[in-house]
């Protein structure tokens, strides 16, 4: 086959065309029929791509591959076989998408045609989707839908996406931004619920909760509505689990830490589209005004509840969900079971036809049948009736669990009840310390459903745990327990804090797992040991900081400190953290008198450290300098290790570049650089080469600026540290800047400006005023057109596309 010659090249825009629907219209119309209402239509597409300058590139079946040399061109020759084909039997999908791809002698090669092919698929018959790249080089009066940023099979980055037609259609076939757990079972029953769901929340509902006694199975109904809702939300559907929180306070700063908002939760959701599953709200429902107070400062965001209670907040809509149908219940038990028995009806039956109930009893069918487990169902179910204000539901579910406690040896009784003390799940190591765990008991609670092994951790389900720490508090063991698990913690935590400059990425990972266990043990040392309350949220609280809970851990730490108020280690260090949390001046001046007084000079110095910090951000440099060097000069006498002198040291270096003396800066981001690299410290390595790019930058020479910001780049990607990432960039746009490349300077901080906003990351003072001395000469350089293409440009190629190219630019230099 000869070359193609007539191929356009540079920058091209691709059109891609499917028909929707061709297999059922094929039966619909018969062989003959649809060939020729094919036949037509191809003839009408290929008039209408040639009368605009389309060349085709390639035919597969119904679908066209052209390409255009401009992107007016390819959506007029869109709109034209759209408009053509309109009434017709044949409807197409049609996908713009612009860029420029590598072409060979046989056609064109690249991840633009694959994307393009991509965009297509993802719409309905009659519809024009536009991406972002070809929607820059068209013109406001085309008239573009701005359908938000979807995820493309097979494509990391999300696109953005624009419909060029008038016309409605269902939504976009896309893998949106969704953390919902995947069920490893069949979704059994329950199809007249979901549709009734669906059906409020299409309708408009902006908070419905589903409510119903635990075991109805709240949670997979709305998990499984809110998976049928992923495509609607175009800014993501969130499940977040509150089944552990006790504290209606923290659950605003729960969903911001689930959805990664780096402000406050009704600015980072602001306008977008979301849907929030709450789940297991009902120990916290004094939460709703909260959520109600949500909703009206967010007026695209929607809210599913699962609760035993209403939150009974204005807005809210009731969804109570029912027992299975006894269909979907025995479909239910033989599902899970594997068998098939005549008896099923009837044990469901006297479940009242509740889901739990039922694969509580379908997990017995391995060792009872149907009939043996109707035998022993009679005085188990009214074990639990009339307890105080459980309704019928509850106590009969009560009793099912009461049953299947009933069948375990003694052994396996007591490990139910001693677990029901883990808050979040256990590991093996935790449940042999604090339960004394026998591993064939362990194993038989797994075999039995009453406890579920995932990855290296265990967990039972919220009612079953619940009826478990019930066991556990009526027993004679239960201060020992929770005594020996708050003991487990404190370890857990205290390993944590000695290890934390070294090993901060491993230890987030483990008290990311634990941090439910972390809140449990801290409940209980509230009222039985103050000493150790106070020890735990010492250790944990900078964690936690880092962590999107510095709120809660600034109210623990105030509850502990006033009941703990005794004149010790454990109280300067609850002190210091305190400080550093608020950035609070007095706070701190407060635990550094008191760590002179104990003679801790290693405490001394980590206060002065979080000082220097505080007044850094308050503007104080002058003071933040003074406190920095003489944290340095406190831990060289308290011979600290050099490891935990490095906070200090990246302390001295920002506000040495931010008062200009770049010289002590540099020196200061060397010794940095060479003590994190020693101790493998990533963090504080990236730190340092930004602070060593910062220097050339505040001294005017930028081309070393750029080159070092580049050298940075790279560390931030490797490590994984995206938002230092969006630093950098900035730092490369910057040196642009004062190298007159005023286009690239803006189009390149705009992907990253962009990028900052979705992590919710605020720059300093000094970072902000510097931006806007360099970054603001440039756009102030072009023309109110230039600007605004730079800008959009930036933002449709967006962050990882842009640090690709900065990156792949280093590679040549």
């Amino acid at each position: 086959m000869g070359s193609r010659t007539d191929l356009p090249s540079g920058t091209v825009t691709f059109l891609f065309t499917d028909v929707e629907g061709s297999t059922k219209l094929l039966h619909a119309l018969g062989a003959e029929a649809y060939a020729d209402a094919l036949a037509e239509q191809r003839h009408q597409l290929r008039e209408a791509f040639t009368r605009h300058g389309g060349v085709e590139v390639d035919t597969q079946g119904d679908a066209f591959f052209v390409a255009f040399p401009t992107a007016p061109g390819a959506l007029a020759a869109a709109r034209e076989a759209t408009a053509t084909l309109a009434g017709g039997p044949i409807r197409v999908r049609i996908g713009l998408h612009t860029g420029s791809p590598h072409l060979t002698a046989e056609g064109y090669v690249g991840a633009d045609v694959h994307r393009a092919a991509r965009i297509a698929a993802a719409g309905h018959g009659g519809q024009i989707l536009v991406s972002a790249a070809t929607a820059a080089l068209l013109d406001a009066a085309d008239g573009l839908r701005d359908l938000g940023f979807h995820r493309l099979k097979d494509l990391a980055a999300a696109e953005r996406l624009y419909q060029a037609d008038p016309d409605e259609h269902p939504p976009l076939k896309t893998i949106s931004n969704t953390n919902l757990p995947h069920a490893l079972d069949a979704f059994v029953g329950r199809q007249r619920e979901l549709e009734a769901v669906l059906d409020r929340l299409r309708a408009g509902a902006r908070l419905l909760t589903l409510t119903g006694p635990g075991g109805t199975g709240k949670t997979r109904l709305a998990i499984e509505a809110a998976t049928e809702l992923v495509p609607e939300y175009r800014d993501g559907v969130f499940w977040v689990p509150l089944s552990a929180l006790r504290d209606p306070t923290l659950v605003i700063g729960e969903i911001g830490r689930t959805i990664g908002a780096k402000t406050p939760l009704a600015e980072a959701i602001g306008y977008r589209e979301m849907l929030l599953l709450l789940d297991n709200l009902e120990q916290i429902v004094d939460a709703g005004p909260d959520l109600a107070g949500l909703l009206e400062a967010c007026p695209n965001l929607t809210i599913l509840v699962t609760s035993r209670e209403l939150l009974r907040v204005r807005g809210e809509g009731e969804f109570a969900v029912p027992p299975l149908a006894e269909s979907e219940a025995v479909d239910l038990f033989s599902e899970r079971a594997g068998i098939t028995d005549p008896r099923t009806a009837e044990v469901c039956r006297r479940l009242d036809n509740l889901p739990l109930a039922v694969e509580l009893a379908a997990a017995r069918a391995r060792l009872l049948s149907p009939a043996q487990i109707l035998e022993r169902l009679p005085q188990r179910l009214d074990l639990f009736r009339g307890v105080r204000d459980a309704d019928a539901r509850q106590q009969t579910l009560r009793a099912t669990i009461e049953w299947s406690h009933d069948l375990l040896t003694p052994d396996e009784q007591r490990l139910l009840a001693t677990v029901g003390v883990f808050r979040g799940g256990w590991t093996l190591e935790a449940v042999e310390r604090v339960a004394d765990a026998d591993l064939d008991a362990l194993a038989s609670l797994t075999d039995k459903s009453l406890a579920v092994r995932a990855h290296d951790r265990f967990w039972m389900l919220e009612t079953i745990r619940t009826f478990a720490e019930e066991r556990l508090n009526a027993s004679d063991e239960a201060d020992t327990i929770h005594r020996r698990h708050l003991d487990h913690v404190v370890e857990i935590a205290e390993h944590w804090y000695a290890e934390r400059q070294a090993s901060e990425s491993r230890w987030f990972a483990v008290l990311e797992a634990e941090n439910d266990n972390i809140r449990a043990a801290l409940d209980w040392a509230h009222d039985h040991a103050p000493d150790a309350e106070l020890r735990l949220i010492g250790a944990v609280a900078a964690l936690w900081m880092l962590h999107s809970q510095g709120s809660e851990a600034q109210d623990r730490l105030r509850a502990a400190l006033e009941h703990a108020p005794t004149r010790d280690r454990l109280r300067a260090r609850a002190l210091t953290h305190l400080g550093e949390l608020g950035d609070d001046i007095g706070v701190l001046t407060e635990a550094l008198e008191l760590w002179r007084e104990l003679g801790e000079l290693a405490g001394e110095a980590l206060t002065l450290e979080a000082l220097g910090w505080a007044y850094d951000h308050h503007g104080e440099h002058l003071a933040a300098r003074e406190a920095h060097e003489q944290s340095l000069e406190v831990y060289g006498r308290a011979g600290s290790p050099e490891l935990h002198t490095l906070s200090a040291r990246a302390g001295l270096c920002h506000v040495l570049v931010a008062r200009s003396e770049t010289a002590a800066a540099a020196t200061v981001a060397a010794e940095l650089l060479e003590i994190a690299r020693r101790h493998e410290a990533a963090y504080m390595e990236e730190l340092a080469l930004h602070f060593l790019a910062d220097c050339p930058l505040v001294d005017g020479d930028f081309p070393v600026a750029e080159d070092r910001y580049r050298r940075a780049l790279a560390f931030a990607r490797s490590a994984g540290l995206v938002g230092r990432a969006t630093d950098e960039v900035l730092g490369i746009a910057m040196a642009l800047a004062g190298l007159s490349d005023a286009v690239r300077a803006v189009r390149i901080a705009a992907a990253a400006h962009a990028k900052q906003r979705e992590l919710g990351k605020e720059p300093d003072a000094w970072w902000r005023s510097t931006q806007d001395r360099l970054l603001g000469a440039a756009r102030a350089a072009l023309t109110d057109a230039d600007r605004e293409a730079a800008e959009d440009d930036g933002q449709a190629a967006g962050f990882d596309r842009v640090v690709d190219e900065l990156l792949a630019a280093d590679a040549v230099r």
